[in-house]
């Protein structure tokens, strides 16, 4: 079969390889910033990983409940960073989601203050990482911000890897997710500073248009830089925040396993409603974020509203997403041209967990799409 990648994958070398194992599919868990911002406290935390594992959601693959912006306070005489009375014990934090078989992640700044106001890590990075390994961290959100005070533009590769240097130098693997909003194509040098995975746009809405401008339109000519290890991230997720209808967090959801994105649940897990537990658990659609091969998706066929994207995936499958933009029903299709494939395929349904369909050169695959809707399918050679 020949797929249309739209650039040929550039070899990463030395220090972009770092980092293959810890990230080998993209990162899936939970982060505290789209729903409770600065209202995140260790009991809250403590409950959402409980919930995580009682609802299913860790079995699912989703492992990191990671802390983002205002758990910082100052620094002790000696330079130390410390928490504020929102955390007191962070040691003891992470034991306990160690404890249900998680893994803990945490946020910080190259600047001198965080994006909240809180303390960064600016002239404190070694320091800084020690600490979070001591701790039992797994995971850092490294986010620009105040770093425009010290630092200019063109310093940002150095900037990031002198953190993701740090982190190495102490022995414990933490996954670095960069966090600069898609500034200087970071996609084109964010591995080789230690990138894990790296946001590629300004930071996500609960509305239906800032997810799909983010998720259709601004992935666009950039899947060759993600990989095993190294992924392109367009920002958590939003579903369950209530912004979006069922049909609109369907469409979110899909379009971020096409695009190889981290699943960062953004939601509250102890209170989800079924709609939302249904569309975090589907675990078709999570094999497609987490296909091994590692490929990320992109468009094969935009008319008017609608778009069809395709994704290459191991054992030489591919996901194919019918994504409708419009306000209204619509009817969709794809044929083998249009994947430039030969031969047959068994087509599966992953919404509606259903086989269905057989792909060939005289019959094409039609579905009718609701409103920003999706229908996403599973394509196996016969």
């Amino acid at each position: 079969m020949k797929w249309k990648l739209p650039l040929v994958c550039a070899l990463l070398g030395g220090s972009a390889a770092f980092g293959a194992d810890l990230a080998a599919t993209p990162p899936m868990g939970w982060n505290s910033w789209n729903l409770f911002a600065e209202k995140v406290d260790d009991a809250t935390v403590r409950g959402i990983t409980d919930a995580m594992v009682a609802s299913g959601m860790a079995k699912a693959g989703y492992v990191y409940v990671n802390i983002d912006d205002t758990w910082e306070a100052g620094r002790d005489a000696n330079g130390n960073i410390l928490t504020n009375n929102k955390f007191p014990d962070m040691r003891a934090l992470a034991d306990y989601v160690h404890s249900k078989g998680l893994k803990i992640g945490i946020y910080s700044s190259p600047g001198p203050k965080t994006c909240a106001g809180y303390e960064g890590s600016y002239q404190h990075e070694e320091q800084d990482a020690k600490t979070y390994a001591a701790w039992g961290i797994d995971y850092l959100k490294y986010d620009w911000c105040s770093a425009d005070k010290v630092y200019k533009r063109t310093d940002m590769p150095a900037v990031y890897k002198k953190m993701s240097d740090a982190l190495k130098a102490t022995g414990r693997p933490i996954v670095f997710s960069l966090c600069q909003y898609g500034l200087d194509k970071v996609w084109t040098w964010g591995a080789e500073s230690g990138g894990n995975l790296w946001r590629t746009t300004g930071d996500i809405e609960d509305k239906y248009s800032s997810m799909s401008t983010i998720g259709f339109d601004k992935q666009q000519g950039i899947a060759q830089y993600a990989g095993p290890g190294h992924w392109n991230d367009p920002d958590m997720l939003e579903i369950g925040n209530g912004g979006m209808n069922t049909a609109e967090y369907r469409t979110h959801f899909s379009l971020w396993a096409m695009l190889a994105a981290p699943l960062l649940a953004g939601n509250d897990i102890r209170r989800m409603d079924a709609d939302t537990s249904s569309i975090l658990l589907n675990a078709e659609v999570i094999a497609i974020d987490q296909d091994r091969l590692g490929k990320e998706g992109w468009r094969v066929k935009k008319e008017g509203p609608t778009e069809v994207w395709m994704r290459p995936l191991a054992d030489n499958a591919l996901a194919v997403g019918l994504f409708n933009r419009s306000e209204m029903l619509q009817d969709m299709a794809f044929s083998l041209d249009d994947l430039n494939l030969k031969g047959k395929y068994k087509v599966r349904d992953l919404w509606a967990h259903r086989d269905d369909f057989e792909l060939k050169r005289d019959k094409p695959f039609s579905a009718t799409v609701p409103a920003h809707g999706v229908v996403l399918v599973r394509l196996t050679p016969r």
